[in-house]
């Protein structure tokens, strides 16, 4: 309940007397017009690639966190996914200045004192403003799950749809003017009942009134789970967020991408949580070991290829900025600050600039691209061999993620123009291979680079009367 010694008036005091903080070097987002994707004000195509690192605000000093955000700056990152009431104590355990968010762990009084640099909202705004010099957009959890149900983790349960405007209608006010701001409420926590949805709802509406509208909303859904379960038919919901989970097989989690893409009304959609990098796969150190890069690639590709708009990536080390003498969470293999130079985050980058090489805001999901074998586990496959094919709705390209060196069939009737100019893309280093030339005719059998391997490519086919660059040039 909401602390009797601060009634709603008292709240709302308090947010009248916040300034909110001025960021405008990024433009603002919004949907785009077919309703797939998301673009600047201006209409520009907008390519989302995050990072997890939800434990930014709670535990990273300034220059901790400048050294995190140029890092993810210089691999091409362009979201930063982070929490303001931090899962792992967040509440209690102070922040590396020694200061704690709220007074008396009550949402409608947020600890905020008079002058710069002295509380843990002014750090919280540090890193916002050095985000976007850098060009980084901050998607920011207005708190984690278990502080409205405490399924795990460390709580106490604090919201009640009262006090979750209160406290939205404050943090939207506070950052109304940064233009790279994108809310996503929840956090890895079941929406079990009506009281859940209501927090969220109530928290959805104060934060509309504090910022005018002027940011995007989405929500973050447990392992396995999309936010059209429980929200899609929300107003507030303006794209859809998974969390497919940790887990390497496209089956029965990454296929549900596109079972989002196909919905009514139609919403841009985006995974927030595939596997981590250096995870223990599904939870099972013991029986799977860890991921590695290759698990992380596979993701980023039969997400972005079934529909998605862009992608989060995450460290199973950073999401926790675990160090030597901070309690590990299952395992994680090394410090954060060695963690953000592992193999897939430099890696997908490659993704994004693939994507952003072809007309963009065209792109749709077709795996009838890929001619189906017999027996069709072979191709398009299954598990972590699975094929996935996207392409330009007008034909201009299309592409094929091939997970594994097996011979397959595609439909080359499905591009456009008399001749396809056919590349090999390489996802592990973002170099692109002219294969050839070929009469748009019937079916052709192709064999990746590394046939009999577990090595991932993308086979990349272009109307050769348009003359794009190659696969990863942005011009």
């Amino acid at each position: 309940m909401i602390n009797k010694r601060f009634g709603a008036m008292s709240a709302a005091i308090t947010i009248m007397m916040l300034t909110s903080i001025n960021v405008t070097a990024l433009p603002r987002l919004k949907v785009s017009e077919n309703s797939r994707f998301l673009v600047t004000e201006d209409g520009r195509p907008f390519f989302w690639l995050g990072d997890t690192a939800w434990e930014l605000f709670h535990r990273l000093k300034r220059e901790d966190a400048d050294h995190y955000l140029t890092n993810r700056a210089g691999k091409g990152f362009t979201v930063i996914q982070a929490v303001a009431l931090a899962e792992l104590d967040g509440l209690n355990d102070p922040n590396p200045y020694g200061h704690r968010p709220l007074l008396n762990n009550d949402p409608a009084t947020p600890d905020v004192k008079d002058g710069a640099d002295n509380d843990y909202w002014d750090h919280l705004d540090y890193i916002v403003k050095r985000a976007d010099a850098l060009g980084l957009y901050i998607g920011l959890l207005p708190t984690w799950g278990d502080k409205w149900n405490k399924k795990w983790g460390v709580g106490p349960e604090i919201f009640t749809p009262q006090n979750a405007e209160i406290y939205g209608q404050w943090l939207g006010r506070r950052y109304k003017d940064a233009n790279n701001i994108i809310w996503i409420l929840g956090g890895d926590r079941p929406v079990e009942n009506e009281t859940h949805k209501e927090i969220i709802r109530a928290m959805a509406r104060g934060l509309k009134r504090g910022d005018g509208g002027s940011h995007l909303l989405t929500f973050h859904p447990t392992g396995g789970q999309g936010s059209s379960e429980p929200f899609h038919n929300d107003v507030w919901l303006d794209f859809n967020m998974r969390q497919n989970g940790h887990v390497p097989e496209f089956n029965p989690r990454y296929e549900k991408t596109r079972s989002d893409y196909d919905l009514t009304p139609v919403k841009p959609v985006l995974d927030g949580e595939p596997i981590y990098e250096d995870h223990p796969i599904s939870f099972k150190a013991k029986e799977f070991g860890h991921s590695v890069a290759a698990d992380v690639r596979r993701p980023l590709y039969w997400n972005l290829f079934t529909g998605a708009f862009g992608h989060t990536y995450g460290h199973h080390s950073v999401w926790q900025m675990w160090q030597p003498g901070r309690d590990p969470k299952n395992n994680p293999l090394m410090p954060w600050f060695e963690a953000i130079d592992q193999h897939g985050a430099a890696q997908m980058q490659h993704g994004r600039r693939l994507i952003e090489s072809r007309p963009f805001l065209t792109r749709i999901p077709d795996n009838s691209v890929i001619v189906t074998a017999d027996p069709p586990s072979s191709v398009p496959g299954a598990g972590a061999k699975r094929y996935v094919a996207t392409r330009d709705s007008a034909g201009s390209y299309a592409m094929v993620y091939v997970p594994t060196g097996r011979p397959f069939l595609v439909s080359l009737g499905k591009i456009s123009g008399g001749n396809v100019r056919v590349w090999w893309f390489n996802p592990r280093n973002g170099k692109a291979v002219l294969f050839g030339e070929f009469p748009k005719t019937g079916e052709r059998m192709f064999t990746s680079p590394d046939p009999g391997e577990n090595l991932d490519w993308v086979l990349v086919l272009d109307d050769a009367s348009k003359q794009f660059p190659p696969p990863g040039q942005v011009k």
